[in-house]
């Protein structure tokens, strides 16, 4: 059983806790690190302090995009930002002199956005925006909790202690990150990934010969690109070694892998120049059947916990550029299904998402395009989200109503009555704008609340 701790000199501060519920098993930090912090300060506080880390993170997400990248980098971001929470709170509740050294946590995602070649300054930006919504957080609950009378003065004792700790913290992270990048950046790791982001940001300034060399990959060969990311921060052994057995299950001879972040890296594999040929996608081809069994590729990555998005094969430098920015397409649809609440694909083919992957390329064009083609029907209910499944499949299916009864586990009138009602909902004929109507469909099926209508808001 967890014991609440002594009274912090701040009276005010043993009665902080949070707006909503905060389960404290799902911290981000150790258990032994959550149950001192409540032993210190109390459980309520150390509550307050795990809800605001995630408002914090979302606001240093939204405004410093390049410091999430993955899931698992968000998680270590969040792992990293409540130890810093945590601290500022322990150096408000005891005094500066009672706060701990700066946790492994924090230095331990410093380094990785070295190896991300993320800049210091954008580093710092996010230690400003993360100190900025921390200290705001902070002065409201001193507001609120203190009296009048003394508002004054602690708000700006507050302010004066917080200002110290973080340029403290500051100056810990940035003799960290400058030590870390001066050993980085003499690694033959380093090298290697800055060569690559070279290749695929500017190929003509890159000698291919020389680049195959330096990287023990030819670069002339036909290349089939993957990037396998994971939701939690996986061992970059362990993402490696998936990245071989999937590629190697497409059939590549020589592979090239580079980790970008936690739980994500970007790879490669030389394959037969006829795959580039073929689709690749999910069972569709003969490629699938003579180089691996999808089926295969999907077990192994869903045993894992572990996703891919494969571009198409490209021969040369310039098939190398392409295939991987379609790798990369086809994550960012995923990650849009996943934010959609659709079920997860662990396994997925440019080929199979390139309509949707360039249909979503504007994301606000594209959900005003659903909402004018499907008015009524693009409304965020269930109802019509069976609507909409049900005409999707009915017009792809060439309204073989038994092939739609089959495929969504139905009787064939309740598909006949769910046309009907979708048709009523359109206002139209179906033959009316068939293409358009389609396309819509695609993207709702697919995308979900991203292009929808507002919820509770009916055309």
């Amino acid at each position: 059983m967890i014991k609440t701790g002594r009274p912090p000199r701040r009276a005010w501060i043993a009665r902080l806790g949070p707006r909503g519920e905060v389960d404290l098993q799902g911290a981000a930090s150790p258990r032994a690190m959550v149950e001192d912090a409540v032993a210190r300060v109390g459980a309520g506080p150390v509550r307050w302090a795990i809800e605001l880390n995630s408002v914090v993170l979302r606001r240093i997400v939204g405004e410093v995009p390049v410091l999430g990248g993955s899931p698992a980098a968000v998680e270590m971001l969040r792992r990293g930002n409540e130890a810093t929470t945590l601290r500022a709170l322990f150096t408000l509740a005891e005094g500066p002199a009672a706060t701990p050294p700066t946790d492994e946590a924090i230095l331990e995602g410093i380094r990785e956005f070295v190896h991300r070649a993320i800049p210091l300054e954008r580093v710092l930006h996010g230690v400003r925006v993360g100190h900025a919504a921390t200290t705001e957080a902070f002065l409201r609950a001193c507001a609120e909790l203190v009296g009048p009378a003394d508002a004054v003065d602690e708000v700006t004792a507050i302010s004066r202690e917080l200002f110290s700790y973080v340029d403290e913290l500051s100056d810990t992270m940035i003799r960290t990150y400058l030590a870390e990048h001066e050993v980085w950046s003499t690694s033959a790791a380093a090298a290697r990934a800055d060569l690559v982001r070279s290749l695929l940001s500017d190929a003509a300034a890159v000698d291919v010969d020389e680049a195959s060399r330096a990287l023990g990959y030819n670069l002339r060969r036909t290349h089939e690109a993957v990037v396998v990311w994971s939701d939690s921060p996986k061992g970059g052994a362990t993402l490696q070694a998936a990245a071989i057995e999937v590629l190697r299950a497409r059939g590549a001879t020589t592979t090239l892998v580079i980790p970008v972040a936690s739980g994500r890296l970007w790879a490669w594999g030389t394959v037969p120049p006829d795959e580039a040929d073929r689709t690749g996608g999910t069972g569709r081809t003969d490629a699938t059947h003579s180089t691996g069994s999808w089926e295969t590729i999907t077990e192994a990555l869903s045993r894992q916990r572990m996703r891919a998005a494969f571009g198409t094969p490209g021969s040369g430098v310039a098939g190398f550029r392409r295939s991987h920015r379609e790798a990369e397409r086809g994550e960012r649809v995923e990650r849009l299904r996943r934010e959609a609440g659709r079920a997860p694909r662990h396994a997925t083919a440019y080929a199979d998402v390139a309509a949707i992957a360039l249909l979503a390329t504007d994301l606000d064009a594209a959900g005003d395009f659903v909402r004018r083609e499907l008015g009524g029907l693009a409304a965020r209910s269930a109802p019509m989200e069976a609507l909409r499944t049900t005409l999707y499949h009915y017009i792809g299916a060439e309204r073989s109503l038994v092939d739609v009864a089959r495929r969504l586990h139905v009787a064939r009138g309740t598909v006949t009555y769910r046309v009907k009602r979708a048709q009523e909902v359109l206002g139209h004929d179906l033959d009316d704008r068939r293409f358009a109507l389609h396309t819509a469909l695609a993207l709702a099926e697919e995308l979900g609340d991203a292009v929808l209508l507002p919820r509770g808001v009916e055309a």
